[in-house]
């Protein structure tokens, strides 16, 4: 058992810890055993946390003794570096914040470690949690374990290939645009971004754009996303997003009727033949599961550019928050900020046609999900590039990489729940994954069609071999 114990997700580590087959100290070290033998070629983990070993005893002792356990008691999970844990250093991916330990956990942080979890190190990111791929001045860049020459995205890239390398079973990353969601498609994990507000962001830095900002759970299960999301969920009364209770659900997940699925691949821009083929795939296979599936026209996300849309909307309130923090740090700025700082502001005329955009999206998917109980759509519309933000080639023509969140953004901009799972495997060896969307404040019916299609998933099984 010992040598499996990092292939393990974290519902099975809480099952043979509870039944006393496995011990908690047994669990956490065998994780800090993996993150000392593989993270020198990955580069996911930027600070280890003190005391998750006695954290770890005393969960051994309190499971001695016959304590009440928490559904997640004794199993160590990681936290990506932009989200606050108390006594552990959080420094955003930047040397203006080096040395940086804040005194209070974010809520997310603290509801896990409620439940028993045991928190074991920080995951690296992008400077300031904002690029699509996961490097930095003062951590340097991480690496996709399954092609160390491909990038496993951003911005919860370290914590996405953490997971995705054993050396952790459940991790919390954020996501404004892309961030859980791309990262665990290319790394062949499971990434939530839930209704926006469903889990409090209290903790997490940058604050802005709020009305975008998420934290969500990564895993290598659906059932472990879904159980941390059951965890993170609800008002924490300091998040003014965060307001609806958690036993709030119009989802149909445990409906007798079949789940009606539609599905589609035509997004603004490129998108790769082998994710369109995964996504047909993925359809057909919900269809032989039992589910209700049809092909589904939305001309709306053909004509609508969500990046620029996204970009526009929260530039100049980003820009201003950086332009404050960086100031008299210059030279501690890495391209990614830079960036930003070259961009022009968005014109008023712009600001108020991109907020109408917005508003005709999220009309488009209420009238959507009256007929359907999800959507089955791309992540992303290429597999992992390799490092440096090249453009990418599609049929013979250059793309930018930026272009990678043409069908994430659309569901920041509109709010939805939306998760992805792997279901295929490029030409080249890389995960690719498939995103669920389902209806505001709907994630139990996202959660039943991603259980239904990760029981039939091709891939499933696959780990890295590093």
């Amino acid at each position: 058992m010992t040598g499996n114990i990092t292939r393990l997700d974290a519902s099975r580590l809480a099952q043979l810890i509870a039944s006393r087959e496995l011990s908690p100290v047994e669990v956490v070290q065998a994780h800090i055993d993996r993150i000392a033998e593989v993270d020198s070629k990955v580069n996911a983990i930027v600070t280890l946390a003190d005391g998750a070993m006695n954290a770890a005893k005393k969960a051994e002792a309190a499971l001695m003794s016959g304590e009440k356990l928490g559904p997640l008691h004794g199993v160590p999970f990681t936290v990506k570096d932009s989200i606050d844990t108390a006594g552990v250093l959080t420094q955003r991916g930047s040397p203006i914040f080096k040395g940086r330990i804040p005194d209070t956990d974010a809520t997310a942080v603290a509801r896990i470690k409620a439940a028993g979890g045991i928190l074991i190190a920080k995951t690296n990111l992008p400077e300031f949690a904002y690029s699509v791929e996961t490097d930095n001045l003062l951590t340097g860049r991480t690496n996709n374990p399954w092609n160390l020459d491909y990038t496993p995205g951003g911005s919860s890239g370290g914590e996405s290939a953490a997971i995705a390398a054993g050396m952790s079973p459940l991790g919390l990353g954020s996501d404004v645009a892309i961030s859980t969601r791309g990262p665990a498609a290319h790394t062949g994990i499971v990434g939530l971004k839930a209704t926006h507000g469903r889990v409090p962001a209290s903790g997490h830095w940058p604050r802005v754009p709020r009305r975008f900002w998420h934290i969500g759970p990564m895993a290598r299960s659906v059932r472990d996303v879904a159980l941390a999301y059951s965890l993170l969920a609800g008002p924490d009364g300091a998040d003014g997003f965060s307001t609806i209770a958690p036993s709030v659900d119009t989802g149909t997940g445990t409906s007798n009727r079949p789940l009606r699925v539609g599905w589609l691949t035509d997004f603004f821009g490129p998108l790769d033949p082998e994710v369109a083929k995964t996504v047909k795939e993925a359809a057909k296979a919900l269809s032989v599961a039992g589910c209700q599936v049809e092909e589904v026209s939305l001309p709306i996300l053909k004509e609508t550019d969500g990046v620029t849309i996204f970009w526009k909307l929260q530039q100049m309130e980003t820009r201003s928050v950086f332009e404050k923090v960086t100031a008299g740090h210059e030279d501690q700025v890495f391209n990614h900020v830079k960036a930003i700082f070259g961009t022009p502001d968005t014109s008023i005329e712009d600001f108020v046609a991109g907020e109408q955009i917005m508003e005709r999206l999220r009309d488009t998917f209420a009238e959507y999900f009256q007929r359907y109980d999800v959507l089955l759509c791309p992540v992303t519309p290429f597999p992992a590039t390799k490092h440096g933000l090249d453009d990418v080639v599609i049929d013979g023509q250059a793309f930018s990489p930026f272009q990678v969140m043409n069908a994430t953004a659309i569901f920041s901009l509109t709010g939805n729940p939306a998760m992805t799972l792997r279901f295929g495997t490029s030409r080249d060896g890389l995960p690719i994954g498939v995103q669920i969307v389902s209806s505001w404040f709907a994630e139990s019916t996202m959660f039943a069609a991603a259980l239904r299609l990760e029981e039939v998933s091709p891939v499933r099984d696959l780990h890295p071999a590093i």
